[in-house]
């Protein structure tokens, strides 16, 4: 039921984020969420690198 979106409500949903932002901070806010994940991404692929896992006492946290 919830586990896919179709092409028209994929349209309402970039129709509602036009109205709400404004056609001149689209641009703005794609960068900043690109620029989010791609640190997010870097962040993860370090942890792993490094093999760093969280102790007991992190965990218990």
């Amino acid at each position: 039921m919830f586990g896919s979106l179709g092409m028209p409500e994929l349209l309402i949903i970039l129709v509602i984020i036009v109205i709400i932002f404004g056609v001149g901070k689209l641009p703005e806010i794609g960068s900043a969420i690109g620029k989010g994940i791609k640190n997010f991404k870097k962040s993860v692929n370090e942890n792993e690198d490094t093999g760093n896992t969280p102790t007991k006492k992190e965990q218990d946290k």
